[in-house]
């Protein structure tokens, strides 16, 4: 189960995971089914209300830490019903809080969810906690998707790339694999729909507010020169950096820093089209600007901001000659890449073998000193079938679901 930085839904798959009975560092992947569970719409308003630059009390995170356990529960136990039951579950928990330093450093990150809440629903051991070792390591903790983007074998220039509430990739090169969080993708598009329509809307459904507006060049490029991005990979970062405040603090600490007479724009007086269109434009800039120095030519791409055609139409301009694709040309399902993920984990993590892949410079993508046996469990006994085993996972098949029959 995963539910990502933009609160919009808990997404499930329920995946047979066994290895090739001839080759045992092939793991095959079947998708038996494939669900998304919309959160609760007060449950998310308070879950939102709560993030930076919002500031709260221990008891309203300690009552969300038990509510999202118990939406976690509710969920995990539908799937497993309408999916005919698992031997694990893997739940990521609700993002809130993602601490790096000015520098890039990280410190610390907060997943809630009470587990214990899940296996008592389901009867079945879970798997949780799965950034918490990487960072005791040294490592950012984030992103995990080149666990999964280098089993699934895009080869050498390439990028898979999620466009969630952040944006984040996996580049392969002749040399190895970089990995890192690239800056916004919906989360600042999502912020600023929300605030105009108080909270009607929570995207920019289809593109179409960008689509009408006009970009503010000037608010750009203010925006660009976000120190952040001149960050090396790995880097993570999260809602606390680019928040619901993030586009007027840029434009305040411009107007601080900048000489007297220089016309700084106004976020707050701006059309709310020409708004979006702007933080649509920053969000595909950001993007290919990460990805230029790679050379990469094909990118494959998944997250909800790949159903913005805007969005994606100004990535394809602008990352140009590389190809954008999305992930069905890996053999999984956009809406299912990321909860597959989870199942992977939970998989590498029960069997005992470390998940992060290796960098060029020898410590893993998320920068970490060594890769490591990621999750925690509860209850902390493995499920029968489950024990640890020798040897690595080198490649991933994954099949997809069959199609459900047309209506008649």
């Amino acid at each position: 189960m995963m539910s990502g930085t933009s609160i919009d839904a808990v997404d499930t798959a329920l995946v047979d995971l066994h290895r090739d009975e001839d080759d045992p560092g092939l793991l095959h992947a079947d998708l038996l089914d494939v669900r998304e569970h919309p959160w609760p719409t007060d449950l998310r308003g308070r879950l939102l209300g709560v993030l930076a630059p919002a500031t709260s009390d221990v008891g309203t995170w300690t009552r969300l830490h038990a509510e999202v356990g118990d939406h976690f529960a509710h969920v995990a136990a539908r799937a497993l019903d309408a999916g005919g039951g698992a031997d694990l579950v893997c739940c990521h928990g609700q993002t809130l809080f993602h601490g790096v330093d000015a520098d890039g450093h990280a410190w610390g990150t907060l997943q809630i969810g009470d587990m214990s809440r899940v296996a008592a629903a389901t009867g079945t051991s879970v798997l949780y906690d799965v950034r918490s070792a990487d960072l005791a390591r040294h490592g950012h903790g984030a992103p995990l998707a080149p666990v999964l983007d280098t089993l699934l074998g895009a080869g050498p220039g390439s990028a898979v790339l999620n466009l969630g509430g952040i944006a984040n990739a996996t580049v392969t090169t002749a040399d190895g694999v970089l990995a890192g969080d690239l800056g916004p993708a919906n989360a600042l598009i999502d912020a600023a729909v929300h605030e105009a329509t108080d909270g009607a809307l929570s995207c920019d459904q289809d593109g179409r507010l960008a689509r009408t507006g006009q970009v503010d060049r000037a608010l750009l490029e203010i925006l660009l020169a976000d120190p952040f991005f001149s960050l090396p990979l790995p880097r993570s970062t999260g809602r606390e950096h680019f928040d619901g405040d993030y586009v007027a603090r840029r434009v305040r600490e411009a107007a601080l820093a900048g000489p007297g007479g220089v016309a700084v724009p106004d976020p707050a007086g701006m059309p709310t089209a020409d708004l979006v269109a702007t933080l649509t434009e920053f969000t595909a800039t950001t993007v290919a600007q990460a990805l230029a120095p790679h050379r990469v030519d094909r990118v494959i791409g998944s997250g909800g901001g790949m159903r913005n055609p805007v969005l994606v139409e100004r990535l394809e301009a602008l990352m140009a000659p590389a190809r954008l694709e999305d992930s069905s040309a890996l053999g999984v399902p956009p809406d299912a890449k990321e909860a597959l993920l989870m199942a992977l984990l939970g998989y590498l993590g029960v069997h005992g073998m470390p998940a992060l892949p290796l960098a060029p410079d020898g410590r893993t993508v998320t920068g970490s000193d060594a890769a490591v046996v990621l999750g925690a469990l509860t209850p902390p006994v493995l499920p029968a079938g489950l024990e640890p085993r020798p040897g690595s996972i080198r490649r991933m098949i994954v099949r997809s679901p069959p199609a459900p029959p047309e209506d008649r």
